[in-house]
């Protein structure tokens, strides 16, 4: 078996994997906010 070295792997694919997402959640948190308050508005 391979000795083990910690912090050797190459995790940028990881990285903007992850960097995407919160981005993703992000836009989708304010879409649903923006639609949550004009169905408040136009309900009124």
């Amino acid at each position: 078996m391979a000795d083990h070295k910690h912090g050797n792997m190459d995790i940028e694919e990881q990285e903007k994997t992850f960097e995407g997402f919160v981005k993703a959640v992000t836009w989708a948190s304010i879409g649903i906010v923006v639609l949550l308050i004009l169905i408040a508005l136009f309900n009124a």
